[in-house]
């Protein structure tokens, strides 16, 4: 695992996309307001019965924007909740603007058997509509569910992509070897994604994903 000391967004994010979130804070602030919000879906989206509680944090999202909420925490971590968070989001935003392309590469990597042995605990890897159901609740602060299975389950997404990833740019290395190299370093960036939302599950568990 690299080291998290020098925080940087999921490999499947592009700079333009980037630069569009929300422009800089104090920095001092801008990480308190991360952990504040992250931990208020998290946290006390699971914990309270209170359907009121749930509204508030519901609106929240719906009042300031996802993009707003979620922009403030891109430069965490990943070894923290906001920045697990932040991948969470990017993960879905990726497969809702790329849904064709996402479709076929998880199609492709589904197939290959080698895939299954790298899933731990995950018996089927969610598709694309599952990722984005599972993380809507978890973005919307309704989720009710263990977060680590959440974390892992898209982590197993991000593996099947990458494996997808990789078997298309194999495809287009004769005709593409630009294109193939592109393809091979997104592969490897998701791998990345996916080795950082499990080690975010394992710190979850432990009560450590602060």
């Amino acid at each position: 695992m690299a080291d998290d000391r020098r925080p940087r967004r999921p490999a499947m994010l592009d700079p333009r996309q980037a630069d569009e979130l929300p422009g800089e804070l104090d920095p001092a602030l801008r990480v308190e307001v991360a952990h504040v919000t992250a931990g208020a879906l998290v946290h006390q989206g699971r914990a309270s019965e209170d359907p009121e509680v749930v509204e508030r944090l519901v609106a929240l999202v719906e009042t300031e924007g996802l993009d707003t909420v979620a922009g403030l925490w891109a430069d965490s971590p990943a070894r923290t909740l906001p920045g697990a968070l932040w991948r969470l989001y990017v993960l879905r935003e990726w497969v809702r603007r790329d849904a064709g392309t996402i479709a076929e590469r998880y199609r492709s990597g589904f197939a290959r058997a080698e895939v299954h042995d790298v899933l731990a605990g995950v018996v089927t890897p969610p598709g694309p509509d599952d990722v984005s159901r599972l993380v809507d609740a978890v973005l919307s602060g309704v989720y009710a569910g263990d977060l680590a299975v959440a974390l892992e389950r898209a982590a197993a997404f991000c593996r099947v992509l990458a494996t997808g990833a990789a078997m298309d740019a194999d495809v287009v290395e004769d005709s593409d070897v630009d294109e193939a190299r592109r393809m091979t370093r997104g592969a490897s960036g998701l791998v990345r994604t996916a080795e950082e939302l499990e080690d975010a599950a394992r710190l979850w568990r432990a009560d450590d994903l602060d």
